[in-house]
């Protein structure tokens, strides 16, 4: 029994922000169904593929899903759409809000029509002067500061290299409705729930970088020095590199006291957590003189002894083969019939230390007639759909969902 099992979700947002929130209700047990254009979401088309369909960043956020194709230009595929939001518990779009009246699917109408119905926005702004603009990954790292972080870090604005807004603000938004689907418990009402990259990228950079900014006037300027400086980073060692972060008092006492250097435990640069973060390029740039000196072995031999937080420094492709990942069976391996072994990194959340199952991601209008048939809808209407193109049905001569092999 998965803890959101017998939960609806309807997901009409596409890309990665709105799919991996959905994903996250997914693999607790939601059913979510996943509402695609005739097309098909675009990241089915993004990245290397064994299926035309069925590439590797839709693989990346959908498992654990269904799919309904609809094309919701067409009154057909629109009346099809409210049929399956009837049956749902959650409603969830990632479209600019002055689209959504057109095809009925404004908060106001839905939440008049279902009043328990949680209602998910998954927007680039909240209401103001940016309302309504396109938000992507890079467009919001950039608004947001994260570009700018890494130009007070490197002296060169960069995107972060992995699409940190996409995936964080996905997070927000699976906490938020579960939020709202709580409140639901206790009150019997819906909610709307807007949830904004913009502002909730601000939030996730401003935890530490707000620092002095907390005060008026301000103690300081905006940043948390520890990491902007230059010289965090993994240190270079004779043959590669390591992640080792010594933090407290004693870590530091122990450290310098290894290197034969028990004098700079007692420099008052370096004395306290208060002293260290206002000197900590100095003692960064300083450390990474010592280690540059010797192997990764030792550093990570040493750094044990004295019980220091230390790691080797892994490559992506390395991840496969981690042994602790490999202990816990932390990546899966489906066994589909048209694909082969298809491999997806596990859900890292266990619930009563059982590791939740994983399915294949759905080919695109795999579950389109069932689920409208399960809706209400009359097969004479699902051919009409189907013939006039509101409806799309799977082509895949193998769209049954595959279990873990």
């Amino acid at each position: 029994m998965l803890p959101l099992q017998g939960l609806r979700v309807l997901d009409l947002s596409s890309v990665i922000f709105g799919p991996l929130a959905s994903q996250v209700l997914a693999d607790y047990g939601a059913e979510v169904i996943k509402i695609e254009p005739p097309e098909g979401d675009s990241t089915r088309h993004t990245g290397p593929s064994r299926e035309d369909g069925m590439a590797a960043i839709f693989l990346g956020a959908n498992r654990n899903k269904k799919s309904v194709a609809l094309d919701l230009k067409q009154a057909g595929g629109r009346d099809a759409l409210q049929a399956l939001v009837k049956t749902a518990d959650v409603f969830m779009h990632s479209m600019r809000p002055q689209k959504l009246a057109a095809l009925g699917i404004d908060p106001e109408t839905l939440r008049a029509r279902y009043p328990r119905l949680v209602y998910a926005s998954l927007l680039g702004f909240l209401p103001g002067p940016y309302q309504g603009r396109p938000a992507y990954d890079d467009v919001i790292q950039g608004m947001s500061g994260l570009a700018d972080l890494m130009a007070q870090q490197t002296g060169e604005a960069r995107y972060l290299p992995t699409i940190a807004a996409d995936k964080t603000c996905a997070h927000v938004a699976a906490h938020a409705i579960l939020a709202a689907l709580w409140q639901r418990e206790k009150s019997g009402q819906g909610a709307l729930v807007e949830i904004p990259m913009f502002e909730s990228m601000v939030g996730f950079n401003l935890v530490e970088h707000f620092y002095g900014q907390h005060f008026d006037p301000p103690l300081a300027p905006s940043g948390y020095p520890r990491v902007l400086a230059p010289w965090r980073r993994p240190y270079r060692t004779t043959d590669g590199h390591v992640a080792m972060m010594p933090y407290t008092d004693v870590h530091w006492q122990r450290f310098f006291q290894s290197l034969g250097q028990p004098e700079l435990a007692s420099d008052p640069r370096f004395s306290d957590i208060g002293q260290r973060t206002r000197h900590i390029a100095e003692l960064l740039q300083l450390v990474s003189g010592f280690v540059e000196r010797e192997s990764t072995a030792y550093w990570l031999d040493l750094c044990e002894r004295l019980e220091i937080p230390t790691a080797p420094v892994r490559r992506v492709d390395e991840l496969m083969q981690d042994p602790h990942l490999a202990a816990t069976g932390y990546f899966q391996t489906l066994q589909d019939p048209a694909m082969g072994p298809v491999r997806f990194p596990g859900i890292p959340v266990q619930f009563e230390r059982q590791q939740l199952p994983v399915a294949m991601p759905p080919r695109l209008g795999q579950h389109t007639r069932e689920l409208l048939q399960a809706a209400g809808v009359q097969e004479n209407e699902i051919q009409q759909l189907l013939v006039s193109g509101a409806a799309v049905v799977s082509t895949s001569t193998h769209p049954e969902r595959e279990h873990t092999a």
